[in-house]
């Protein structure tokens, strides 16, 4: 399906060519073009898009994923209707909210141009913006284009957490810090520990005995069902995130990361949490920027996406293209872009995985000069040997 009209806020676009949910860091850089922001989200682990982005309306679909294929919108416990083709997982009900409001914007086929299936080796990939390993990131490349700092202002580049991502390293200098850890773990946190240690005889039961006292129940600790709802630290890093990045004299760019996506076994439960939590963290990204909010665009993205069918202990293996998501109030939302390469016979990658047909290094650098305004050199500075993907024209306003 190419080049198809579904309706206004959702259209297929024929684009041509081609760690625990605790662990979070937080990066921050001043930018160059006025009150602009830039914010990256890292799902580290690969999320399953054609989870996240059920294609319903292909007919393959519910062949390949059988009983774990979502209900269709409509139906009890149905996706979010993307305009009569696509449904976003229920879980993400903020970011459909912004989606009809035009200020989300789904990217889905798309895959960087690397097709390795580590996740060490693809996440290097995804943040020095190359297909061999480099020593720094995109974003610090991007960096160096930019205005020098002015007296007074913020620093020109930040780190939070326990190092700095590669997606900042390189020759610009950036700051660091580490927040103090919190008195409580994730809940998330606490059922993967349950699960983790429930082989032990002594440690196993005592544990699973401790969080059932604070309200886990059998299915939580068997990884059936999703943890509790609890605070967050994806959440909270990404409220203080936008506390600074709404400050007058406060950053324009960051970076943001999020694990737990690398869904093996039980994947519908596990998914569920954590979309739900990046759900929240992005509502929290939202609010505190205020008024900034319309000057933002906000890329999220993961290494590679996850096999089309599911495997025996009803999760995903590593796969090749996944789905993207693009928000904020510059973005130009309310939109579907796929060329969509169809998930029936003879239509899978290598037999196994969504083909790519949108390469991401066309939507990042699309940013870089719509949005933050850098010119080709230093496009070409921050993807070096990228000529076969043109920065992707019209993600923002």
């Amino acid at each position: 399906m190419k080049a198809e009209t579904l309706e206004r806020r959702s259209f297929l676009l024929g684009l041509g060519g081609a760690m625990a949910l605790g662990g979070t860091r937080l990066a921050l850089a001043q930018g160059p073009a006025g009150d602009k922001r830039l914010v990256v989200v890292l799902l580290r682990g690969a999320l399953d898009g054609l989870a996240a982005v059920a294609p319903y309306g292909d007919p393959g679909f519910a062949t390949l994923r059988g009983p774990h294929a979502p209900p269709e919108p409509g139906q009890e416990g149905g996706t979010r209707d993307l305009g009569g083709f696509f449904g976003l997982h229920p879980a993400l009900a903020r970011l459909h909210d912004l989606y009809v409001a035009d200020q989300a914007l789904v990217l889905h086929a798309i895959a960087g141009p690397w097709r390795s299936r580590s996740h060490f080796e693809a996440q290097d990939f995804l943040e020095c913006g190359a297909t061999q390993r480099l020593p720094d990131g995109w974003l610090n490349r991007a960096l160096a284009a930019m205005p020098a700092e002015t007296p007074g202002s913020a620093r020109r580049g930040l780190a939070l957490g326990i190092d700095v991502p590669l997606l900042l390293r390189g020759p610009v200098r950036v700051g660091s810090f580490a927040s103090q850890a919190r008195a409580r773990p994730d809940t998330q946190v606490l059922a993967a520990l349950a699960r983790l240690h429930r082989a032990d005889r002594e440690l196993g039961p005592a544990f699973a005995e401790g969080l059932r006292s604070r309200g886990f129940s059998s299915g939580v600790l068997a990884g059936l069902e999703p943890p509790p709802p609890g605070t967050s630290g994806f959440v909270t890093l990404a409220g203080s995130a936008a506390r600074l990045l709404a400050d007058p004299r406060g950053p324009r760019v960051a970076a943001l990361e999020l694990g737990g996506w690398d869904t093996h076994a039980t994947q519908g439960p596990r998914l569920a949490g954590a979309l739900r939590v990046l759900d929240e963290g992005l509502e929290a990204l939202r609010a505190g920027l205020g008024a900034a909010w319309a000057q933002t665009a906000v890329l999220v993205m993961t290494e590679f996406g996850r096999t089309a069918r599911i495997n025996g202990t009803q999760g995903t293996d590593h796969g090749t293209a996944g789905v993207a998501f693009l928000l904020g109030g510059a973005v130009r939302g309310g939109r579907v872009l796929a060329d969509w390469p169809g998930v029936g016979p003879g239509r899978l990658f290598e037999n196994r995985d969504l083909a790519p047909t949108l390469d991401l290094r066309r939507v990042a650098k699309g940013l870089l000069a719509d949005h933050l305004g850098l010119n080709e050199a230093a496009l070409a500075r921050a993807f070096p040997n990228s000529r076969d993907a043109d920065p992707l024209p019209g993600l923002v306003a």
